[in-house]
């Protein structure tokens, strides 16, 4: 059985909606404009690439509006003024992927929510109990990690293994070494444990795995900051664009952060450096962390305001 929902709480006119669509694309078009160039020369960017292969959205999908699960729109700004469909994911009858049409005059249309809570429920309920799980209101931030997971991925490495093999190190490869080994790694997400190298890993005070993900995700970890445009995109169409665009520039600016204190020398790229070798490069990083912290937790919430009002949205 269909779970009844709420009406739409706003309607757009084709006019209003047309205008928030177009307003989206030329923010998205401004933010990937430089990715999409760049790959258009075949270049690669160390720093910012993560953003569009760690998350697999393409810059074509984030273009994509959505308005929000709350909201209907008249089926009409979806096609031109001769019936033909102007946006990519609308086929020649006109309906809409993950969308369905109300019944009245003029047609509307909203997300198809009836879909996602059939097709997706398990993956909604996870990502409803991690969000709420790894707050700042449901969990102590930890500052004690200075970002050095990135250094346990290239620990004991030989030259031409780290990932990154553009760029050098900025301590040298035996020095790098000495840092994870005399620092404690105390990594907690398991998508950056997972990358520790083979002498690193045992190293590690944690074993982050995916069944502890809900138990483990730490509010001050960068990658946990990050993994809110990964979930924001994954509740798409659910959530607003406009949210899930706030996510992907929040997720940039905390990719800054992780690679300039990272062991690369990304000076050359136009970063700076936190060296978190020195007491004050920690201090640095964890005053940066605990402003980054506060940001994602106030996305956080706003994700989860998004699904409020959803049937058995993960409860």
């Amino acid at each position: 059985m269909s779970p009844v929902l709420p009406r739409p709480a706003v309607v757009l006119d084709a006019a209003a909606a047309r205008a928030a669509r177009q307003a989206h694309e030329e923010r998205t078009d401004a933010l990937t404009a430089a990715h999409r160039a760049r790959k258009a020369r075949g270049e690669k960017h160390p720093v910012e690439d993560f953003l569009f292969t760690y998350y697999p959205v393409s810059p074509a999908r984030l273009r994509r509006w959505h308005p929000g699960w709350g909201t209907a729109y008249e089926a009409a700004a979806d096609r031109g003024a001769d019936g033909t469909p102007t946006i990519a994911d609308v086929d020649e009858q006109g309906r809409r992927s993950w969308y369905v049409d109300l019944p009245g005059e003029p047609q509307r249309r909203r997300a198809d929510v009836g879909r996602f809570l059939t097709e997706r429920a398990d993956a909604l309920g996870f990502m409803t109990r991690l969000l709420r799980a790894s707050s700042l209101t449901n969990r102590r931030p930890e500052f004690g990690c200075f970002g050095l997971h990135e250094w346990a991925m290239v620990h004991g490495l030989r030259p031409g293994e780290q990932r990154h093999e553009d760029l050098p190190l900025r301590l040298g490869q035996a020095e790098t070494d000495a840092v994870v080994e005399r620092e404690n790694l105390i990594c907690s997400h398991l998508d950056a444990f997972r990358f520790f190298t083979p002498t690193s890993a045992p190293r590690n005070a944690l074993r982050p795995t995916r069944a502890r993900q809900v138990e483990l995700d730490n509010p001050a970890c960068l990658h946990v900051g990050m993994d809110l445009y990964k979930w924001a995109a994954k509740l798409t169409p659910l959530v607003p664009s406009e949210l899930v665009l706030d996510c992907f520039e929040h997720a940039r600016a905390t990719r800054v952060l992780d690679m300039e204190a990272s062991p690369y020398d990304v000076r050359p790229l136009g970063y700076g450096v936190v060296p978190i070798e020195t007491p004050a490069g920690k201090a640095e990083y964890v005053r940066r962390q605990r402003d980054l912290a506060v940001a994602a937790d106030a996305l956080r919430g706003r994700i989860l305001a998004a699904l409020a009002g959803l049937p058995a949205h993960g409860d």
